[in-house]
């Protein structure tokens, strides 16, 4: 019914429409114009008094005159400038990152940049945070000194008394181990020289502690025990390159130097290990550091050992501790 209502509506402008002439239109748009030129003459000529006024005392605050014409000029200004505004401000800021679907993949990249940003921040907050309280520590005395530690060496028990080593050790103290480098293919470490005296060697200490026990083959104790405050960096006794870098039940975190002269110095019971198989180490650089790790073991210490051609020797004997 609707659609019928319309339809015979549309008839009917149709049919007026036909029923004018091009006379008669012209006139009817020249009227039409003359409405419009009235309406604004009177928007223009027509004018109101905006008056503010105190609520409590009538006292008037301001008075202003406008016209309709100044208002709507008013309220299209303001619109026009808003809306420019708000499509500077989406073009030229970052605010255009926050809309969804405008900022795009780099939107995304900013905001992965942003996060790493705040987690190298983070981690620098957590590392100022370490210094500050080791600085406070010291200020106070709360450090742990050579002094602090036991002087009884027995407190050390060594779980490498009465142990016989592995045949893995054994090929490892006998020199020519076979190693893995990064690109999968075998490597064997064999360093000889004609001059294999140990005695033409220059061994350094790779810790400065007390003894608490000695080189014994009749225990089967085949290194020395050297006690130190905990987190003592323990240090290569030669050139070398690094052949075993591992934990093990027994000796903890070990770690094993083939030297020139088929010569081997095992670093048993650290807390850390520094350097992994196949690296090149220089004497006195650090290579782990100093703990309490594998069985049977009491406070910080290093099990060193030394071994020539296979066979142990007694450090004591070629290092001052």
């Amino acid at each position: 019914m609707a659609v019928k209502n319309k339809a015979n509506r549309f008839k009917n402008i149709v049919s007026k429409l036909r029923g004018l002439s091009a006379r008669d239109i012209v006139q009817g748009i020249e009227g039409s114009f003359a409405r419009f030129r009235k309406v604004i003459q009177k928007s223009r000529n027509t004018f109101y008094r905006l008056v503010i006024l105190n609520n409590d005392t009538l006292e008037q605050v301001g008075t202003y005159r406008l016209s309709v014409m100044n208002f709507y000029v008013a309220l299209s200004s303001l619109i026009v400038g808003f809306t420019i505004l708000g499509i500077c401000l989406t073009v030229f800021t970052p605010l255009k990152k926050i809309i969804p679907g405008y900022g795009g993949v780099s939107s995304e990249r900013t905001v992965f940049e942003l996060s790493q940003q705040v987690e190298k921040l983070e981690k620098q907050v957590r590392e100022q945070q370490t210094y500050a309280d080791n600085v406070r520590k010291l200020l106070m005395g709360d450090v742990q000194r050579e002094s602090d530690i036991p002087k009884n060496t027995t407190a050390v028990v060594d779980s490498n008394i009465n142990v016989d080593p592995s045949p893995e050790e054994l090929q490892v103290r006998a020199g020519g181990i076979t190693t893995n480098n990064n690109a999968g293919e075998n490597k064997t470490l064999n360093v000889s020289n004609r001059n294999d005296r140990l005695e033409s060697m220059f061994l350094s200490s790779p810790l400065s502690g007390q003894v608490s026990l000695g080189f014994d083959l009749i225990k089967k104790h085949y290194g020395i025990d050297i006690i130190a405050p905990k987190n003592t960096p323990i240090k290569a006794a030669a050139d070398g390159f690094v052949i075993s870098s591992d934990w093990t039940l027994e000796t903890g975190n070990t770690i094993a130097i083939q030297h020139l002269n088929n010569v081997v110095s095992f670093y048993k019971h650290n807390s850390s290990l520094l350097k992994k198989v196949g690296d090149k180490v220089k004497s006195g650089e650090a290579i782990a550091i100093i703990g309490n790790t594998g069985e049977q073991t009491s406070g910080p210490h290093l099990h060193f050992e030394l071994w020539k051609d296979g066979k142990s020797v007694n450090p004591s004997e070629y290092i001052r501790f």
